[in-house]
Order: C-alpha cells, then structure tokens, then sequence
C-alpha cells in the first residue's frame, strides 16, 4: 500500500511539474524578433544629386537607437543615385531610387536584399502595393510631355509586366480599394490632373481636374485631399496654390480652398480629421470640416518631408543639401520639438516600419 501511495504522489507531481512548465513556456515565451529594423521608422535620404548614392536612415519608435546607411551596412553595396521615396508589400521595402532607375527591394525587417528592378522603369517615383501587383510611376525624360507613364510589377516575381501611358508628370499615388489615385504634379513642368486606375482592369477610368501642381494627397475616409501648389513664379504664369477635396465615391471635386497668389504650400500629412501642411517655412493645421484656409502657424521651420503620426509631427530639414540633415519630431498638443536627429543628406519621406 505504501509503494502504491508512494508512486501516486510521484505521478501526480510529475503530472503538475510538467503542466507547469508547459504553462510557463506558453506564457513567458516571447516572439522572435523579425530583424534589426522592426519597431522603428526610416528615414528616404536622396544623398547628392548626381553623384554617390541615396541612404535609408533606421530610428527606433522610443528614439534609443539611430542607424545610418542601412542597406549598405547589410549589404555591402550602395542603393543608388536619388533615394526618392519608399513602400512596403508584406515583408517587403520598395526602395526608389529615381535617378538610377532602379527600385530595390529588400526584407523590411532584415534590409537584406531581394531583388533589384531596373527593366522596365525611366526616372521612377513613387511605390503602391494593391493585391499581388506593385505601380511604380515613372517620369520618364522629365522635360518630355509624352512618355509619362505608371510601372505593373508582378510582386511575387519582382518584374515589371506591363506599362499604363499616364499625362505628363505622374508622383504620389494612393490606393483606394481597387482604385489608384495619381497626382500629376508635371515633372519639371506644371500640371492639374489626378488619374484613377482600375486595378482590376490596368486601364485610367477617368481623370480629375484639380487645381495646378498637385504635391501631395491623403485619404480621410473616402475623402481624397489634395494639396496643390500653383504654378511657381517663375512659370509663365504664377497661379496661386489650393487645397482641394475629392469624393472617391463619385470621382469629382467637392470642395476647394484657394491660396493667395504668390503662395504656394506642400507637403499635406493628417492625424485622425486634421491636416497639416508647409507654406513659406511654416507648418499650418486645419480641420477637415473647417471652411477657410488658417491664418496661424504652430511650427515654424522649412522642412523637405513632413508626416503626422500618433500625436507627433515627423519633419525633415535638408539644411545646405550637400551635408548630413536633420529629422525633428514635434508634440503635437504642444507643438514643442521632443526630438532633432542627424541623418543622411537631404532627408525626404518617413515610412513606418510597424
């Protein structure tokens, strides 16, 4: 009897022993890190124009760790001239280097290279993913109307497998539901277009006229804002700058602010239904309801990039364009600097890497 008693409670603690330890492992098992370049941000430094090479610059979300030149650090190797813009597809960076017509793509998290795309693209600019499919606009000859274009890329392939002939001057792009919205900024000169892509069938279902030199876009429920420049002075007519707004439900302008002549705003972000913008080295904000443009800054600074993201305002300073920038993060309840980071030669876009 005593045996019996004896290999019970041996059996039993056995039994909670292993019970235990298989709670303590599911429990206290942490995931395994994706890569170096998780839980951060990037930082698309152009570099010099025309010569050298554009870097990605890595800033951790609690601001504990800078890293510099990334994708050359991992791969031994140099992205290329004009680092102009980025996008993400799963696990994936798409790295546009429009000067050497070239996009890289690497694993967002490792910044191990991929592949490298060069057929098919002529001065690229911006990157979307929708499904499987990746649209890269495309320039062209900058001073040429008539070559303009949007790249297909096959995402599981890398390779571009077909081009849609798009008004001169096609930059930033938005994706909305099956619809790419593409703003004609006009290369190096000047235009007044949005073009909407079915992705379903690769074709332009229509255009939108907007207002001159569309910059930048964002998306606020099915709202499509678009912030235009206007024609610069030295254009054979200066136009004055807008902010217009457009229902992707019916694909038509809704509603438009205009600027006063000579001014001429970018750089349009927005945090939850407010939008922040630049207009001569200030930064402005307004609510999407509000019926007048603001007449009062909260920022002061020229900066070269600018995005809004979880109450903080991310903005980039090229300084002299030849030397090492300077990214500068903002509160934007106070709207008092937390944050000036040095980073690479001529800073532009913030990508997200969460």
């Amino acid at each position: 009897m005593k045996i019996f008693k004896q290999l019970t409670y041996l059996l039993v603690a056995t039994f909670l022993f292993v019970s235990c330890s298989s709670d303590d492992d599911a429990i206290d098992s942490p995931p395994l890190p994706l890569g170096d370049y998780e839980a951060g941000f990037f930082v698309a430094n152009e570099g010099p124009f025309g010569t050298g090479t554009g870097t990605i610059t890595f800033v951790a979300n609690d601001f504990s760790s800078v890293s510099q030149s990334i994708y050359n650090t991992v791969n031994s190797s140099d992205i290329g001239n004009v680092v102009n813009s980025m996008g993400f597809y799963a696990e994936s960076a798409y790295i546009v280097a429009n000067n050497s017509h070239l996009v890289q793509v690497v694993n967002r998290y490792t910044f191990e290279s991929e592949a490298t795309i060069t057929d098919g693209l002529d001065n690229p600019r911006n990157f979307v993913a929708v499904g499987d499919k990746g649209y890269i606009t495309n320039w062209g000859d900058a001073f040429v109307e008539t070559d303009d274009y949007i790249a297909v890329v096959d995402l599981l392939t890398n390779t571009v497998t077909e081009t849609i002939a798009l008004p001169l001057g096609p930059e930033k792009v938005i994706a909305v539901g099956t619809n790419l919205y593409v703003a004609h900024q006009g290369a190096y000169g000047q235009n007044n277009l949005i073009s909407v892509i079915d992705t379903t069938t690769d074709t332009v279902s229509t255009t939108i006229t907007v207002g001159d030199v569309p910059n930048s876009m964002v998306l606020i429920g099915s709202d499509l804002w678009v912030l235009c420049g206007g024609a610069p002075s030295y254009a054979t007519v200066e136009t004055a700058g807008s902010l217009v707004k457009v229902s992707t439900a019916t694909n038509t302008v809704s509603a438009t602010m205009t600027f006063e002549v000579t001014e001429h705003p970018s750089l349009l972000t927005s945090e939850g239904s407010d939008l922040y913008y630049t207009l001569n080295g200030e930064v402005y904000t307004m609510d999407v309801a509000a019926a007048t443009l603001p007449t009062t800054s909260i920022i002061s600074g020229f900066f070269y990039g600018m995005t809004a993201h979880n109450g903080k305002l991310y903005a980039t300073d090229a300084g002299d364009y030849a030397s090492d920038g300077t990214l500068k993060v903002y509160d934007l309840a106070t709207q008092v600097e937390e944050q000036s980071i040095t980073v690479g030669i001529i800073p532009g876009g913030i990508y997200f890497n969460n």
